[in-house]
């Protein structure tokens, strides 16, 4: 995998799951998640909309899955999306992001290849 964040050319995840939070996050309750984004989805929670039934599309997904995609509420975004990382980001799998990953067809992101050292080099 490269530098290049795979999250920019995939979306996967935007369009799979559910993004839901407590409603606290949206603007009317002082957090950043504009209200008219957002649908209530139980007393306390709101989800994306979009994202609150089947197909899961967010409203703030601009750009094709698997091509190039970009948040539109990106520094507005919710607690969930801010917490959801691509797998091997950090040197930790995801195992949420293969199966979004492969729900549209796309393969699991695989972790860096470490550069090896040779023992001569080693002191």
């Amino acid at each position: 995998m490269s530098n290049a964040n795979p999250c920019l050319s995939c979306g996967a995840c935007c369009a799979h799951f559910r993004v839901s939070f407590f409603w606290g996050e949206c603007q009317s309750a002082g957090g950043s998640v504009p209200d008219e984004q957002v649908v209530l989805i139980t007393p306390h929670r709101v989800a994306m909309r979009g994202t609150e039934s089947k197909p899961t599309r967010c409203v703030a997904l601009l750009g094709e899955v698997g091509q190039g995609v970009r948040c539109t509420l990106y520094e507005q975004r919710s607690s969930t999306c801010r917490e959801f990382e691509a797998s091997w980001f950090n040197g930790e799998h995801n195992p949420h992001c293969d199966s979004a990953r492969l729900a549209h067809g796309l393969p699991p992101l695989t972790p860096p290849v470490q550069p090896s050292v040779s023992p001569e080099r080693v002191a």
